[in-house]
C-alpha cells in the first residue's frame, strides 16, 4: 500500500495550548480545517471520542457533506453502541461519503471512564467483546441475508442489514490500537490497520513483530497483515534552533495548563492505566531525546494522556525521522500539532511532500509500489 497521512479533527478552535472550556461545536472552523486536509492531500482524519465530548458520527458526517476527498476515521467504543446498530450507521455513512470511512476501535483503557458510560468490563473482557463485535460488523457487511447471533457478550436473531457497503464487503477498513497483548491478539488477527503511539525505532519494530506474528497465527498471509499507523506530535519549524525554541516554548504552556486545571487530566492524577501510555512515561524516563527527533518531555507534561510524543526539528529533520518509521513497514502516519490547525498548514506545505516523495524513493529502491513490508531502519 502506498503512504498515507491521517490527522485529527476537533470541533473547535480549542487546542492544549489555547484551551477554550465549554466551547461549543463550530461548523465554521471544522469546515475550514477538513477543507485544508483535503487542500493537503491528507488521506484520514480521525473524529475523537471521550464519555463526555461530542459525538464522531456527527462530526464525521459533517466533515463528509464539506470535502471530497478526505476519509474520516470514526473512534468508537464498543460498550456504547450494540454492533448491530453500528453495523448501520457506519454502513450509512459510507453511501453518504462514497466509501470515505473507517473505523477505530477503543477497547478502553481507564476502568473510570468506561464507567462513565456504564461499561463494568475488565480490560481483558473488553478486548474480547471487541474481538465478537468485529465478527458481527464483518457478518453484517458480508450480505444482506438475516443472520443470527449467540455469542458470550451478542445475542440476536434474524437480523439483516440491507445497508450494504459502496465498494464491497471490506470497503470499511477496521482499525485496532494498544500495547497489550491481547491487543496485539485482536488487532493482529482481525484488525486492516493496527495504531500505535510514537516510540523509538525499536521498540516500535519490536511491536510491530508482535502484531505480525498474531497475524500469522491467525493464518492470515503476508499481504493480509495490519497496515501500521504510527502517531506523532511534530513541533517543527525551518530550522533546528528554531524548532527547538518552538519546543520549549510549548512545553512550558503544557505544563502551565496542566498546573492550572486545563490540561488533559489534573497535575495530581494517577498514572494511567492503559499500557500505551505507561510505556510512554517508562521510556521518557530514559532521556529527553530517543533516535534523532522524539522527544519525551511533552509525554511527561500531559501525563501520557493520549498520543503525545512530539518530533522535534526543521522539516528535513522531522520528514527523515519519520521515513525512519517508514522503512520499518508503517504506512500510515498521524501527525497532529499542539496547535493543531496552524500546525497542519505547516506540514501539508513542507513534512508531507517530502517524506511521500522519500517513500516513493524507499520503495522504488525496494522495487517494490509502496512501502508494504518490515525493513530495516
Amino acid at each position: 500500500m502506498p503512504l498515507e497521512f491521517i490527522s485529527m479533527t476537533f470541533p473547535n478552535a480549542s487546542t492544549e495550548l489555547e484551551p477554550i472550556p465549554g466551547a461549543p461545536a463550530d461548523p465554521d472552523f471544522i469546515t475550514r480545517y477538513a477543507r485544508s486536509l483535503d487542500d493537503y492531500d491528507v488521506n484520514y482524519t480521525l473524529i475523537p471520542y471521550h464519555s463526555g465530548g461530542f459525538d464522531p458520527f456527527t462530526i464525521g458526517s459533517y466533515i463528509l457533506a464539506v470535502t471530497k476527498k478526505v476519509s474520516v476515521v470514526i473512534a468508537l467504543r464498543p460498550n456504547t453502541m450494540y454492533p448491530t446498530v453500528a453495523a448501520k450507521q457506519l454502513a450509512t455513512l459510507n453511501n453518504l461519503g462514497r466509501g470515505r470511512v473507517v473505523v477505530h476501535f477503543i477497547a478502553g483503557g481507564s476502568d473510570a471512564e468506561q464507567l462513565r458510560e456504564g461499561d463494568t468490563l475488565g480490560k481483558d473482557e473488553r478486548y474480547a467483546r471487541l474481538e465478537e463485535y468485529i465478527k458481527i460488523l464483518r457478518r453484517a457487511w458480508a450480505s444482506p441475508e438475516p443472520f443470527d447471533w449467540d455469542g458470550k457478550y451478542y445475542q440476536f436473531k434474524d437480523f439483516s442489514n440491507s445497508v450494504q457497503l459502496i465498494g464491497g464487503p471490506k470497503a470499511i477498513q477496521v482499525s485496532v490500537g494498544g500495547s497489550s497483548p491481547e491487543a496485539y491478539r485482536v488487532g493482529g488477527s482481525l484488525a486492516d490497520i493496527f495504531g500505535l503511539w510514537g516510540e523509538p525505532l525499536k521498540e516500535t519494530k519490536e511491536q510491530i513483530d508482535k502484531i505480525y506474528a498474531e497475524a500469522a497465527k491467525a493464518g492470515r498471509p503476508e499481504g493480509d497483515r495490519p497496515r501500521i499507523w504510527v502517531t506523532f506530535r511534530p513541533i517543527t519549524a525551518e530550522t533546528d534552533d528554531l524548532a527547538w525554541a518552538k519546543a520549549h516554548r510549548t512545553l512550558e504552556v503544557l505544563k502551565g495548563n496542566r498546573a492550572n486545571g486545563q490540561g488533559k487530566a489534573p497535575a495530581t492524577a494517577p498514572e494511567p492505566q492503559n499500557v500505551g501510555s505507561q510505556r510512554l512515561l517508562e521510556i521518557a524516563k530514559r532521556g529527553d531525546v530517543q533516535d534523532k527527533a522524539l522527544w519525551y518531555p511533552t509525554v511527561s507534561a500531559t501525563g501520557a494522556r493520549g498520543a503525545s510524543t512530539a518530533l522535534v526539528g526543521s522539516w528535513d529533520t522531522v520528514s527523515d525521522a519519520l521515513l525512519d518509521y517508514v522503512k520499518l513497514g508503517a504506512d500510515l502516519i498521524s501527525i497532529r500539532g499542539y496547535d493543531n490547525f496552524s500546525d497542519s498548514i505547516d506540514y501539508g506545505r513542507y513534512i508531507l511532500p517530502q517524506v511521500r516523495a522519500g517513500a516513493k524513493a524507499l520503495a522504488e529502491s525496494n522495487g517494490t509500489n509502496g512501502t508494504n513490508g518490515t525493513h530495516e531502519a
